[in-house]
């Protein structure tokens, strides 16, 4: 079996926007498993069964990947339900230095943050007291 062969001849046919993506979708998987069909022995024929329960493992494994992004989108939108609930009320930090009622939400990549009418912010993370 020159599986080594196969996977080289397609690694040197890969565009440069195609070795920017270093994804593994159903097509490059049917891609790979046509090269590794053509380039087999045909004295010593690949197993079926091998090749199915492949394509079974990466199909889980893409069904994985959608599950934790449905799942991070969900997150985030609880997270901007929850923030959104805070606008008009009072927060205060743990310690009570920065306190004031809450005129709008930031989210960003780094976490939400509560607006106060006067213009300083404050983290919304464990420590901070609503009332």
């Amino acid at each position: 079996m020159q599986v080594t062969s196969a996977t080289s001849s397609t690694a040197t046919q890969t565009t440069p926007s195609d070795a920017g993506d270093a994804t593994l979708n159903y097509n490059a998987f049917l891609r790979l498993l046509v090269a590794e069909m053509k380039n087999q022995d045909p004295t010593q024929p690949n197993d079926p069964t091998a090749q199915l329960s492949q394509l079974a493992s990466f199909s889980n494994v893409e069904q994985g990947i959608k599950m934790n992004t449905k799942l991070d989108s969900l997150l985030s939108m609880s997270s901007i339900g929850q923030s959104a609930a805070l606008i008009g009320r009072t927060v205060s930090t743990s310690d009570g230095t920065v306190s004031g009622v809450v005129k709008s939400i930031a989210i960003d990549s780094a976490g939400s943050s509560a607006i106060l009418q006067d213009g300083r912010s404050i983290d919304l993370a464990s420590g901070i007291r609503i009332s």
